[in-house]
Formats: structure tokens, sequence, C-alpha cells
């Protein structure tokens, strides 16, 4: 029997640990095949609602927040790059001239890639925008690319950029979910009950979904 679940998939389009966490889950999915059918929605989360435009130097902005010195960054990007590339993802984007960008704009066009069910085909075209051929996620021209290579139509994708579009919900769905106690990312949540915190490995997601459904086909007592 295939049991239907919801997954909230909360997540910022800059955040490599969110990356590995999609890929894993997907991986999962693949695993347990028709157990269950997932709904996945991806949810904003911006990881720095304040970045400028011109963004900052990662080197700089992970001694700012972590406090983090350039060969702890240098070490834990190598370990970064090592698991996306075990699940078929290439992070290109340097270390130590890397930069880390304002995600509003994206998170907007994300919402508007749900109405049109092709959340999950943009979120990733984001990701590969970012991370592989290391673009700035907020400059509206890549954005409407992102949308182009994720099957949307450009032009509309670029109305709803330069229109605002989407602002309201995308501010209401991020209050909502740091009302939940929703602080880092990634965070996914599964039929609003079980919450999977981090970029974990297919094998934790496939055994997390068994449980789940096993749960969910289990007679009441």
């Amino acid at each position: 029997m295939t049991t239907p679940i919801k997954i909230d998939f909360v997540s910022d389009v800059s955040c490599p640990w969110c990356v590995i966490g999609l890929l894993g889950l997907e991986q999962a999915l693949d695993r347990v095949g028709g157990l269950v059918e997932a709904d996945i929605r991806f949810q904003p989360f911006e990881l720095n609602p304040d970045m400028p435009f011109e963004g900052q130097r990662l080197v700089d902005y992970a001694a700012q927040r972590y406090g983090s010195s350039p060969e702890q960054l240098l070490e834990r990007r190598a370990i970064i790059r090592e698991r996306a590339a075990e699940l078929g993802f290439t992070i290109a984007l340097p270390s130590e001239e890397g930069r880390v960008y304002n995600t509003f704009d994206a998170h907007r066009l994300l919402h508007w890639a749900g109405i049109e069910r092709r959340q999950r085909e943009l979120k990733k075209a984001l990701f590969h925008s970012y991370f592989t051929q290391c673009l700035n996620p907020g400059d509206r021209e890549v954005l409407a690319d992102a949308a182009e290579a994720a099957g949307l139509e450009r032009a509309a994708a670029i109305e709803v950029l330069e229109s605002g579009l989407y602002a309201t919900e995308v501010r209401e769905a991020e209050a909502h979910w740091r009302s939940m106690g929703i602080t880092g990312v990634p965070a996914i949540i599964i039929n609003d009950r079980y919450l999977i915190s981090g970029g974990q490995p297919a094998d934790y997601f496939e055994q997390a979904l068994r449980k789940i459904a096993a749960e969910a086909s289990a007679p009441a007592a």
C-alpha cells in the first residue's frame, strides 16, 4: 500500500547542506519506491535576509557568522564538496573568492514556481546557478535563466521578479517557520509531525520514511 506524505523542505538556495539534504532525500524516495507518495513543498528560509545585492566574501562571512578561520572554512568546504560529489552534484564555488548573496527574490520566484508545479526543478536549477556556475542568485537575469532551465516561461519569470509579486507570501512563510522553532536549514518536516534536520545521508532518510509509512499504515489501537 502506498502512503501519501507531505514534506515541507525548509531551505535557502545558498545553503550547501540543503543541496546535500535534498539529494539524499531524493535517493531515499527512489529506494522506498511505491511505499510512499511524496508531495514535496519547498519553503523559504533566508540565512542572510539583510545581505546587500553585491553580497559578501564567503571567507569574511564565515568569520563573522561562525568565527571560522580561513583554514577552518577550507576544511569544512572540502567535506561539503566531497559529500555533494558523492551525490552527483558539483560545488565549484571557491571558498576564498566565493560570495554569499541575498536570496529573497529567489524565494519569490520559487513561490511562483510552486503555483506552476515546477518548484523542484527551479530549486535544483538555482542550486546549479549558485554552487556550480558561481552566479549571483539575487541577480534577476540569473534567476530568469534558472527559471527557463527549469521549464518555466522566462518572460513570466521576469514579470514576477520586476513586479514584486509574492513578497508578502514569502515573508509570512518565513515568519511561520521561525515561529515553529526553525533556526537553521535544511529542516525537513514530514506530515507536520516529524522533523529531520541537516543534510542527512540517504540511509537516514530511507529509515525515517519506512518508519513513518509503517506508523501511518498501522491499525489504530
